[in-house]
């Protein structure tokens, strides 16, 4: 019984490492440093951001993340937690695009939309409705008194 038992566990150790029996799926969520949506590399340690996966540079050391599985039918191939849906539902932006200032999806629902749930602008920003250019409710302090509009009230040179 015990010899039936250490050939049982001899016979599946081998199966699933020569890949003949499924195994269960990798995890591959993760946070980056600055608390954006990653994507975990095989070594379980380095955690890049989203937009780094199938951006044609290999940033995990086997190179997972521009493995054909993972970007051969983008968005679709990808794990979900990578994929933000811009209300439009043709565009879709990486998952560490969404809150990060930009308008990224190109009507601003990655910044404003109620799917993004994005926090009010903070203490770096000017928030100003609406924006024009690439941002979406606010912009960054250090483009206000710069001479050029960024608000459409012009709240960014004259009150900013």
């Amino acid at each position: 019984s015990a010899m039936a038992l250490l050939i049982l566990a001899a016979t599946v150790g081998l199966g699933v490492a020569l890949g003949l029996l499924p195994r269960e799926p990798v995890n591959r969520f993760c946070a980056t440093s600055n608390n954006r949506t990653g994507f975990l590399c095989d070594d379980r340690a380095t955690c890049i951001l989203a937009s780094q996966v199938c951006d044609r540079v290999s940033n995990c050391r086997n190179g997972e993340d521009e493995q054909e599985e993972l970007c051969g039918d983008l968005p679709h191939s990808l794990p979900g937690h990578l994929v933000f849906r811009c209300s439009n539902p043709v565009f879709w932006v990486y998952a560490d695009q969404r809150c990060n200032g930009m308008n990224d999806c190109g009507d601003c629902s990655d910044e404003m939309g109620s799917s993004a749930a994005c926090p009010t602008c903070g203490p770096e920003w000017w928030s100003c409705s609406p924006v024009l250019y690439e941002y979406c409710s606010c912009i960054p302090r250090r483009l206000c008194r710069d001479g050029i509009q960024h608000c459409l009230s012009w709240s960014d040179e004259y009150i900013c």
